[in-house]
């Protein structure tokens, strides 16, 4: 006769999962973080273009190249984290990069904040977008564009305005992503190492340090490396 799964067993089978999950997160947090890209063109290119959004420390010592979409899980996940620790640091320029794979929805996104931008709202409308649980339909993006502090109809007005050079921003940054062999969002080019997945504010951070420790290896290189 089966023995009554008791709160014993319960709490066995907890520390069971804490304690594999231990393990697999030291294990995580052993392994290099990246890899080393600084010798790419592409990457190159990437890190010293200035025309897309950008936030953070204009007078950063290292550049972070962010590919996402608004409506991927694990970007809405790794966000907050991303945020933390580039305020935390002081010294990283997040450049955004909008890489919308995930259908018509996100498409729309894109461009909206990519038109936004003309109003300099994109990166609290970026922030407002990742934490919006809501199907991204025009009410909720007008709604977050107000939030943001933007004007709606002069984002529509942009978004006709404007259609050549958004879908060709938005052109180039598919070009760069299929040539850096990039396999989905979120992506992040730290300086010269490339991160493909989410991390967490203690991932970020070691991925800040080993980009600077990268940079720092070769002799007369900089955050562009």
């Amino acid at each position: 006769m089966n023995q009554p799964f008791g709160a014993k067993r319960l709490l066995q089978l907890l520390g069971i999962v804490l304690l594999g999950w231990a393990v697999g997160h030291l294990f995580q947090s052993a392994r290099p973080i990246g890899r080393d890209v600084g010798d790419n063109p592409v990457a190159r290119s990437l890190l010293l273009d200035r025309q897309g959004p950008s936030s953070g420390a204009t007078d950063s010592t290292l550049t972070l190249v962010l590919f996402t979409d608004y409506q991927c899980p694990a970007c809405r996940l790794a966000a907050p984290a991303m945020e933390a620790a580039v305020a935390s640091d002081g010294h990283v320029r997040i450049l955004y990069r909008d890489w919308p794979i995930f259908g018509p929805a996100s498409e729309r996104a894109a461009r909206l904040a990519l038109a936004a931008d003309r109003q300099g709202i994109y990166p609290p409308l970026h922030r407002l977008l990742m934490g919006e649980r809501r199907p991204l339909d025009d009410r909720v993006l007008a709604e977050a564009v107000v939030a943001a502090g933007g004007d709606w109809d002069r984002v529509q007005a942009d978004l006709r305005r404007y259609d050549a050079a958004i879908t060709a921003q938005l052109g180039r940054t598919l070009d760069a992503a299929r040539r850096l062999g990039l396999a989905g969002t979120p992506s992040y080019l730290v300086g010269p190492l490339l991160v493909e997945g989410a991390m967490d504010e203690a991932g970020f951070r070691r991925a800040f340090a080993a980009a600077r420790d990268a940079i720092a290896s070769v002799p007369g290189s900089t955050g562009t490396r």
